[in-house]
């Protein structure tokens, strides 16, 4: 859970997302992702034990809904909105610092995978230009030895390497990665152009 929601906040910040209206669950899940701008969303199994609580603590209820259970606040938690305003304003200051942050660890992420891709793809191009020269399936080389007509392995290895490239980037986008993630992605990363260097050297 990210650290905005430590010693109980998320419980008071439920109580203020069902003060906007009731919400199932699973609602209450996309509504905080969006608050986060999809960089941080809580697990089922941190959501539902609070709203449990909440409601044996008598400041939510809910009612079944197409086998869904609907949250709706309570006076009573209208009540504890009201007296810890102050507390609600100071979370809402957390979320949008660590909105920020969480925009800028993921600037710097893909900042950083950028330059073991672009390498992966510029070490592939090269290795496969100096392979086919030594094959002579180059232009140039000798006709015996061309590759099958219609085969275009350049294209092949592009198409191929821009894929591999925006799925890294897809992968990576909106993650929350903690430092231990993040270095074991770059690792892994290096990993597969050393692989690739041994393979084609």
């Amino acid at each position: 859970m990210t650290s905005v929601f430590s010693h109980g906040r998320l419980r008071l910040y439920l109580l203020k997302l069902l003060d906007d209206g009731p919400k199932h669950g699973y609602e209450l899940i996309r509504s905080l992702e969006n608050r986060f701008l999809g960089r941080y969303a809580p697990s089922a199994g941190t959501i539902y034990p609070r709203l449990q609580r909440l409601e044996a603590e008598g400041l939510v209820t809910h009612t079944a809904t197409g086998g869904r259970k609907v949250y709706e606040i309570t006076e009573a938690g209208r009540g504890e909105l009201r007296q810890r305003g102050g507390e609600l304003a100071e979370i809402e200051s957390d979320i949008r610092a660590s909105v920020a942050d969480l925009a800028s660890l993921a600037g710097e992420i893909q900042t950083e995978v950028r330059g073991p891709v672009r390498d992966l793809k510029r070490e592939l191009r090269a290795a496969t230009r100096e392979t086919r020269l030594h094959n002579g399936t180059v232009p140039g080389a000798s006709a015996s030895r061309q590759p099958p007509p219609g085969a275009d392995l350049d294209a092949e290895l592009d198409r191929r390497l821009t894929d591999f490239a925006v799925e890294v980037r897809a992968l990576v986008r909106g993650r929350n990665l903690t430092d231990g993630q993040f270095r074991t992605l770059i690792r892994t990363l290096d990993g597969a152009l050393d692989g690739l260097r041994r393979l084609l050297r």
